[in-house]
């Protein structure tokens, strides 16, 4: 069946490659499985309690303590599934020149790193669930059902494809940029701040959340968390949305790719 479709083929074993090169190293693997859980719960957890201070009165824009751990401990599995992925190794292809290599092969640029993200995608996706497991265990996800576990789970992999397709917009300006890292950086911060990763967006002033509703924004965390939570359904106008934007972004990377490819000289090779 494969053997018919030759470039079904070339995808599988780019998936394969990159998922041997992800956990080729034990130990850094096993950090990466436990890490998440043990960074929510020595940093997120002591300071929110620091914040709440044992009050259990206390309810900070309808947040109780309890809900506000819950929230930032579906923000940790939604930043595994849907924002994890960063586009280093695709700058460092093209300002090294190694993109020549795909220029010849009959298996493309966007094609290789596209497979490597898919890769990503199914090791993050082992990673979240043991994240779920442990955090569930533990009763912090109490209200947890599997609808809105699968919802929160499909709309996490639309939100994964804008993620990378807007860092991938941020690789391929190394066709004029030395580095990307600080872009990456940035953007980093600004979908921290203004996604609801770090606080939740009813804490925010009203005028600044409708703002961001038109930007891709609090599609990155604050929705997916409330999907999760059972708050939202998933058949809302949230992943036309996404969609909207993940096109947008597409469509943006052809241009810069188009016209980065003119200016193309192999330097590095």
């Amino acid at each position: 069946m494969i053997g018919k479709f030759p470039n079904l083929q070339k995808w599988i074993q780019t998936i394969r490659i990159s998922w041997s090169t992800q956990t080729a190293y034990r130990f850094n693997f096993f950090l990466q499985v436990i890490g998440p859980s043990l960074v929510f719960f020595f940093i997120k957890y002591n300071l929110w309690s620091s914040i709440y201070n044992g009050a259990t009165d206390l309810v900070i824009q309808g947040y109780t303590f309890e809900k506000m751990i819950n929230y930032h401990a579906w923000s940790l599995v939604v930043a595994l599934i849907a924002g994890g992925y960063a586009s280093h190794n695709l700058a460092e292809d093209i300002r090294m020149g190694r993109i020549s290599t795909y220029l010849i092969y009959p298996f493309n640029f966007w094609e290789f790193h596209t497979a490597s993200f898919i890769s990503f995608q199914f090791l993050q996706t082992f990673i979240s669930a043991i994240t779920i497991v442990s955090i569930l265990l533990l009763g912090i996800f109490d209200s947890l059902t599997i609808v809105s576990l699968l919802n929160g789970y499909l709309f996490c992999f639309l939100v994964s494809l804008m993620w990378f397709s807007l860092q991938y917009m941020t690789g391929i300006l190394s066709f004029w940029l030395e580095e990307t890292w600080i872009l990456r950086v940035l953007l980093q911060i600004m979908s921290a701040f203004l996604s609801g990763a770090i606080l939740p967006l009813e804490l925010y002033p009203e005028w600044i959340v409708k703002i961001l509703n038109y930007t891709p924004f609090p599609y990155l965390s604050y929705y997916p968390i409330k999907i999760f939570q059972g708050e939202l359904p998933l058949l809302t106008s949230a992943p036309l949305i996404i969609i909207s934007w993940t096109v947008i972004f597409a469509l943006i990377n052809k241009f810069i790719w188009n016209r980065g490819m003119k200016l193309y000289t192999a330097a590095g090779m």
